[in-house]
């Protein structure tokens, strides 16, 4: 692609004289905004907005390995079993086999052709140990959406081995999905992470049903903030029938225990975070609408930012947009709703609704919209 093809928010790249001075440039209030935080790429630490992006709302297309290799594994990865299948260049069978799901046992099955292999695994829970073996090794490692591998889920006999094989094909092929592997030194922040969001979840149920009961008992509206301990004495009282009271003081009581549970998992969360990269995470605070857990959900969750070659891949891969179907010029709908980052959709969708709540330039531009289009649509634009 000649320079001239390339689009202001195509790719993110470092500002003129980025080496010489540091400088942050203004960030605006727009209806989509992708930040790009410092990495290998921005040799002066400094933060890049280009101009607001405007993108379809259309998938881009998905990403294949398609780099060529002597020999491909394919790994049907359980617990505590797994089933491998190494193909070569000619699609012939070398070992197909049923093992324990062990560092030692892998390393002995592929050990003759172990310095010009590429291994594959679908994306589930056990993949953690299985990459990380690969990385101390200096072995290729995909990592394959279980999602979007339809040819697994699509075959008229499905097993264990069927499964290895289909994978390894797929690799040889150069036709399976890559996702990412995230870094290992930030997995176990995100998974603490993501054990908070049942609890917040949960918090927020519990405060809404007290909201519930007053509306029910037709009782004033509790105009003090509930989240705040301060504000609880005497709420479970207001009501005459005793059994009310006394469901309100379980809520109460497990608000309390949810808040204690939340400070003691998110204390050792931003301990860890600035570790990783606190340039970024205090960069990210300065965004109108994340605050100090959206701002952790996003560092742990995007890894390094510049791993998507445009801006338009990185609302992708967090569910921001939707994938259109289509066959000989028609539209048929759209799909891949579910391929993606999950958490990720959910900290934008909590952003969105803080500047929309807090912030004057996310107000004004609602409002705009609102004029243009009814409310409903508003909000969901």
């Amino acid at each position: 692609m000649t320079p001239s093809l390339v689009q202001p928010n195509a790719r993110f790249q470092p500002l003129p004289g980025a080496e010489a001075k540091r400088r942050l440039l203004a960030v605006g209030c727009k209806p989509l905004i992708l930040i790009e935080a410092p990495s290998s790429a921005y040799h002066g630490g400094m933060l890049r907005v280009a101009k607001p992006l405007v993108m379809n709302k259309e998938e881009t297309s998905m990403r294949f390995y398609t780099q060529q290799h002597p020999f491909y594994c394919g790994i049907d990865l359980h617990a505590r079993t797994m089933s491998l299948c190494i193909l070569d260049q000619a699609g012939e069978t070398l070992l197909h086999r049923h093992m324990t799901a062990t560092p030692e046992a892998l390393l002995k099955a592929i050990a003759p052709s172990r310095d010009q292999i590429v291994l594959a695994a679908a994306c589930r829970f056990t993949w953690y140990w299985l990459a990380d073996l690969c990385a101390a090794h200096g072995i290729p490692f995909v990592l394959g959406p279980a999602l979007s591998m339809k040819a697994i889920h699509g075959g008229k006999a499905k097993n264990d081995t069927i499964d290895a094989h289909t994978i390894a094909v797929l690799l040889r092929g150069g036709m399976l999905p890559q996702a990412s592997v995230s870094p290992a030194e930030r997995r176990a922040t995100r998974d603490l992470l993501r054990r908070r969001m049942p609890l917040a979840r949960q918090r927020g149920e519990l405060l809404a049903h007290v909201h519930h009961i007053t509306s029910q008992s037709n009782l004033p509206t509790i105009r003090k903030h509930m989240a705040d301990t301060t504000n609880r004495d005497g709420v479970a009282e207001r009501c005459a029938d005793p059994a009310v009271p006394k469901s309100l003081a379980v809520d109460l009581a497990l608000i309390t225990s949810d808040d204690a549970l939340l400070r003691d998992v998110e204390r050792p969360i931003v301990t860890t975070a600035k570790h990783h990269d606190a340039h970024t995470l205090s960069l990210r605070h300065t965004v109108p609408g994340i605050g100090t857990s959206l701002s952790l959900g996003l560092l742990d969750d995007i890894h390094p930012i510049d791993r998507f070659p445009r801006g338009q891949d990185c609302a992708s891969s967090c569910r921001l947009v939707t994938c259109a179907k289509a066959s000989a010029g028609k539209r048929a709908g759209t799909s891949g709703t579910t391929i993606g980052h999950a958490p990720l959709t959910w900290a934008f969708s909590e952003a969105a609704v803080f500047v929309l709540r807090d912030h004057p330039a996310g107000q004004t531009f609602l409002a705009r919209w609102e004029n243009k289009h009814r409310q409903g649509k508003a909000l969901t634009l």
